[in-house]
């Protein structure tokens, strides 16, 4: 029936070009009668071609035009591969939807650094006892033994002890066999705190004998008191003590000038090794070249972060097969339900779900990310999501060649370094769950400038990401920001004595209250200026205020990961 209607409106057309033709030729005949002929040879020809081309050429289908339309304008994301989804996502960036810096956090001009000793501190020289010596024996990944390597200068100093450079985990899951001065640059360790503890290589003889350091633990979160009280006479006693399993031994309130001393062995002390630090600047020049700015991801999606997490996917018994066969190198491990997990913001978001978020904070398709992490569970599949959202992603394994990683590719804690490094000089750092990496980046870019961190409000996100299909963009983008804030990495952000001093370390960041009292009575409007300023500082007004008020939400809603079960069990979540 459709064949003979297509057919019948041809014979339509062609008739109405051979009356028009007529016409023509009526009303020009005294003017182009010699040419008659020819035009109507010609007329004839095209109209011959056009019927044919007619019969030849399928009908126009509407939807399919408006379906291209729609896919030159939109990303379509699928929640469920065998259920169409509604939810598009715009290829480019709406710019009137960003109402602030995506690069710069609001008032960081503001906050600096400050760690300095007062003149009350006492010197090593005056202060320590030439017959105790502290060894400790660090435990987990990269970031995890480097809470204990600074946590024991501090522990050093409140016990009056000599210390002795730090013995590396070379026992744990990663099986990295690196020594302190093949990641950590030893001499500049030692010479920088020289002035406040006394740091020596190696244990030396003591009376002319060697001794071999008793070794204990002392208590997670162990204060000033708890380590005057337990380890002074142990030390009296014994000259040499070891501390195994050195990490989070050290509580996260204390005085203020040991907390500072805590921040200068952290961020200026523990540098790494040249070999480290010039790979590590060549990944951040290479980045740079591709873009003004970029953000750094800390994607921990690998197998056994999943495995750890307890949490499900969506990959059948596959998924549940291979991650329960990972799950049996931690004996410990209790069954998880993974509903109850999501619920908790205990599950790292997928790929994709960054990818969402990201594109909802305001990030178009063309920003640059690198991308920290080992190989993601189910590989380029898993990928292909955050790829079609984010084109430009980049690892150290893709703007590098193997020559060039060589050193490096066969130790852990180096390739660790190295996307330490990129991610600490990034615009925009986001990590996907609040480990020991984490948590010592966080610390330091609030240090050094206070520069963006994004982590993900898991608790709220996981109900938003389940009921996208059922919402507009606009809609997922508005209730995404609102989840986010108290979690993009603010000054003031975080409440003063939450969470690791590692991660906030509040004592070590000053204000400069008399510049920000200035600058916001300068950028404040005054009554003739136009609607549109006035809008934009009351947003910011309201941001501010919306910032306080979530503050301790935002702590309560932390994914609580960050507290594993045992000490065995944490060492899964260091880098």
């Amino acid at each position: 029936m459709k064949k003979k209607t297509h057919h019948h409106n041809n014979a339509v057309y062609i008739g109405i070009g051979i009356f028009q033709g007529v016409i023509l030729c009526h009303r020009r005949r005294l003017h182009l009668h010699h040419l008659l002929p020819f035009i109507s040879a010609v007329a004839g020809c095209i109209l011959f071609l056009f019927a044919v081309l007619s019969f030849l050429s399928p009908p126009i289908n509407h939807d399919q035009f408006h379906s291209h339309h729609k896919s030159d304008q939109y990303i379509e994301v699928r929640s469920n591969a065998r259920k169409p989804t509604a939810f598009l996502v715009p290829h480019s960036r709406t710019q009137e939807l960003v109402r602030r810096n995506l690069w710069q956090s609001s008032h960081s001009q503001f906050y600096y650094g400050c760690s300095e000793k007062n003149q009350n501190f006492l010197e090593a020289n005056a202060k320590t006892n030439p017959h105790r010596f502290l060894l400790i024996a660090t435990s987990g990944g990269l970031n995890q033994q480097r809470t204990g390597i600074t946590d024991a200068v501090v522990a050093a100093y409140i016990l009056n002890a000599t210390l002795v450079v730090p013995k590396l985990d070379q026992k744990s899951y990663w099986k990295d066999q690196s020594n302190f001065s093949e990641i950590f640059d030893v001499d500049w360790f030692i010479s920088y705190l020289s002035k406040e503890v006394k740091i020596v290589k190696e244990l030396p003889a003591i009376n002319g004998r060697v001794v071999h350091p008793h070794r204990t633990r002392v208590p997670r979160k162990c204060n000033q008191g708890c380590y005057q009280s337990r380890m002074v006479p142990l030390l009296d006693k014994k000259k040499a003590v070891m501390l195994t399993k050195f990490d989070y031994r050290l509580s996260n309130r204390l005085a203020t000038d040991l907390q500072k001393l805590r921040c200068r062995a952290n961020y200026h002390a523990l540098k790494f090794t040249d070999p480290i630090v010039e790979m590590g600047k060549t990944l951040v020049e290479r980045m740079r070249k591709k873009s003004k700015h970029f953000i750094a991801l800390h994607l921990r999606f690998e197998s056994d972060m999943l495995a750890f997490s307890g949490c499900y996917y969506g990959g059948g018994d596959k998924e549940r097969q291979e991650l329960q066969q990972i799950r049996r190198r931690w004996k410990t491990l209790h069954k998880r339900n993974p509903d109850r997990e999501r619920r908790q913001g205990r599950c790292p978001l997928t790929p994709e779900e960054v990818g969402l978020m990201l594109r909802a904070l305001g990030y178009g398709r063309d920003v640059h990310i690198y991308v920290a992490s080992g190989e993601v569970y189910g590989g380029e599949d898993t990928l292909a999501p955050l790829k079609a959202l984010f084109p430009n992603i980049h690892s150290k394994d893709t703007i590098t060649t193997k020559e060039e990683l060589a050193p490096f590719s066969s130790y852990s804690s180096r390739m660790a370094a190295l996307d330490f490094i990129v991610c600490d000089e990034s615009d925009v750092f986001v990590t996907n769950n609040n480990g020991n990496m984490a948590k010592m980046l966080a610390g330091r870019r609030r240090y050094f400038g206070h520069k963006p961190t994004v982590r993900p409000n898991a608790k709220k996100l996981w109900r938003l990401f389940q009921d996208r299909d059922n919402m507009t963009w606009e809609e997922f983008v508005n209730t995404t920001r609102f989840y986010q804030i108290g979690f993009m990495g603010q000054p003031n952000e975080v409440k003063p004595g939450r969470g690791e001093f590692h991660e906030n370390p509040v004592a070590c960041i000053c204000e400069d209250k008399e510049s920000k009292s200035k600058s916001m009575i300068l950028s404040k409007p005054d009554l003739e200026s136009n609607d549109e300023t006035d809008s934009s500082y009351e947003e910011d007004v309201e941001n501010e205020n919306k910032t306080r008020e979530i503050q301790r939400l935002a702590t309560e809603d932390s994914s609580v990961i960050t507290n594993p079960e045992n000490h065995e069990l944490q060492e899964i979540f260091s880098d």
